[in-house]
């Protein structure tokens, strides 16, 4: 059993070296014309020599800084680095060349009716930021690289959100972004295609849905307020019993706390007129 295992390992391993060296001798001989190929350049050259100020012009290319050039001749990518930027020769008859930009590109996506994992339908929307790191990728690897990276983000965005909680994509948006961006990046890394950034911009709840929400946290608002009130109660009848024992304790000090509340008053309102009566004529009373 563990022979039959281990030959079955050296028989995959074997088919991807095979499968590696045929890439490898297709790509030293993707750049070769071939004979009838090599005559049509010669012709093409012979053709330049007798109409050279003319032709000379048509040969002269300029690609900008932020742009490179890849050149097909014969159908074929001449080398395996773009040219460029500046000045680069072609032949007029046998040579063509596709401008690609460097620069970053963002788009906006748009926005999308996505599935919660806990089935609540919501409208998200984003942007992402991407550029071309590799130009002979995205010619020879992709027919439209910027169309084919917007169609992507879309399903990746439903993808990614259709597996978090409504709580999740309102609070973890930063994690969301992450992970989508490293989901479009490994997948259009084959296109020479680097996804740098990717933004959540807005979440929009159905109508009902905010309405409920809102009463929630309404209905939680005034149940911390009537919790926090109990315990002001409580912390103030507690603050009054001690208070009432301190007083207990010591007669002269609910005399100079009545003082002091007539102070308090007169303060308040001065065009108050108030005869204090001193407790002391209502002890007899009291007694009896």
């Amino acid at each position: 059993m563990i022979s039959t295992t281990a030959s079955t390992a050296d028989m995959v391993t074997q088919g991807k070296l095979q499968i590696n060296d045929a890439e490898h001798v297709e790509d030293k001989n993707s750049g070769r014309l071939g004979c009838f190929g090599w005559l049509l350049v010669l012709v093409s050259l012979l053709f330049i020599i007798p109409t050279f100020p003319v032709s000379f012009l048509l040969c002269i290319k300029i690609v900008k800084e932020y742009e490179r050039a890849v050149i097909f001749r014969l159908g074929r990518i001449t080398d395996r680095k773009p040219k460029g930027p500046g000045l680069f020769f072609v032949l007029p008859c046998t040579d063509t060349f596709v401008k690609v930009d460097l620069r970053t590109v963002s788009f906006d996506i748009p926005p999308q009716e996505i599935l919660t994992r806990d089935s609540v339908t919501v409208s998200v929307d984003g942007v992402v930021y991407f550029r071309i790191h590799c130009p002979i990728s995205s010619v020879a690897n992709v027919s439209n690289a910027h169309s084919s990276t917007r169609l992507l983000a879309q399903t990746t965005l439903r993808n990614v959100l259709g597996t978090k909680n409504l709580a999740e994509l309102l609070s973890d948006r930063e994690g969301i972004s992450l992970s989508m961006q490293e989901a479009l990046d490994d997948a259009t890394d084959p296109w020479g295609i680097k996804v740098e950034r990717v933004e959540i911009k807005d979440v929009k709840l159905p109508q009902q849905l905010q309405r409920a929400m809102a009463a929630e946290a309404e209905a939680s608002r005034e149940a911390r307020a009537k919790i926090i009130s109990a315990e002001g109660e409580m912390n103030a009848s507690r603050a009054l019993k001690e208070a009432s024992l301190i007083i207990a304790e010591s007669p002269s000090a609910l005399q100079l706390r009545y003082l002091q509340t007539l102070n308090t008053i007169a303060g308040e309102k001065n065009s108050t007129i108030i005869f204090p009566l001193p407790i002391d004529l209502l002890q007899n009373f009291m007694r009896k």
